[in-house]
């Protein structure tokens, strides 16, 4: 079967995808190209599902990189897959040949790239880590190899959207703690519930940290079972695991 991957224009040049679940070689609750080696799904058929997202991007899969992602607000600079993987949740390279790899189900994957400079970034960041600062820190980190902010373009890929994101009183009070204007974020739901505005407020954060082009691909992972794994999604149906989609930007 065909990958199914969303690019955007704003990454036009630089190859990228944030892969759907088609294509893969997982079954169960993982069907599909579940590319989590933290799920509970076959570490042989995980690595295979790997290979074909690294293969779409033109890569060998021993050249995919990544991190483990912890929801913290910290980037680092990488310049090979490194092993055992920092923990921390963005990612910057300027090494050609070398792709960086975010996995999520729900989060934001947000691919960067300054195509002047050479210089390319990856970011995981839920609400923990954005509120913590890791788009900043990975912009950071591109900005030591040569980008400039305002030629760096910044995509948010395939997410979970505000009408399907319900939260508690207590998360929005968190987020108004650091910066009151933050309520805005957060539409009103049933009773005491808000519904969080997570590509919205990351946008935000993008366009705030001076980034040249921003956008969300208007994807959302939680309302489209068919083609996007969902942690959120796994909890209401009482799923015993669920599939971690992956996203991959290379030079």
């Amino acid at each position: 079967m065909t990958l199914d991957v969303i690019t955007s224009p704003l990454l036009s040049g630089t190859p990228h995808g944030f892969f759907g679940r088609a294509g893969g070689a997982s079954s169960g609750v993982f069907a599909g190209l579940n590319c989590g080696y933290g799920s509970s799904d076959q570490h042989d058929v995980v690595s295979i599902n790997r290979a074909r997202a690294a293969a779409a991007l033109g890569v060998a899969h021993d050249r995919l990189a990544g991190v483990h992602q912890v929801h913290s607000g910290q980037a680092v600079t990488l310049d090979a897959p490194v092993s055992p993987a920092p923990q921390v949740d963005g990612m910057a390279t300027a090494t050609r040949g070398l792709a960086l790899g975010i996995l999520t189900a729900d989060c934001q994957p947000v691919l960067f790239a300054d195509r002047t400079a050479g210089v390319i970034g990856a970011a995981h960041a839920g609400w923990k880590g954005a509120l913590a600062g890791v788009l900043e820190a990975t912009v950071a980190e591109m900005e030591k190899l040569g980008a400039v902010r305002d030629r760096i373009a910044a995509v948010i890929g395939p997410t979970i959207s505000q009408q399907n994101y319900e939260v508690g009183p207590e998360l929005r009070d968190r987020f108004i703690a650091q910066d009151p204007d933050f309520a805005r974020f957060f539409a009103r739901g049933n009773g005491d519930r808000f519904q969080f505005d997570l590509p919205g407020f990351g946008c935000d954060r993008l366009r705030a940290a001076g980034l040249g082009q921003v956008a969300w691909t208007a994807h959302c992972t939680y309302e489209n079972p068919a083609r996007f794994y969902s942690y959120r999604r796994s909890v209401h149906r009482r799923e015993a695991d669920y599939g971690r989609l992956i996203a991959a930007i290379c030079l």
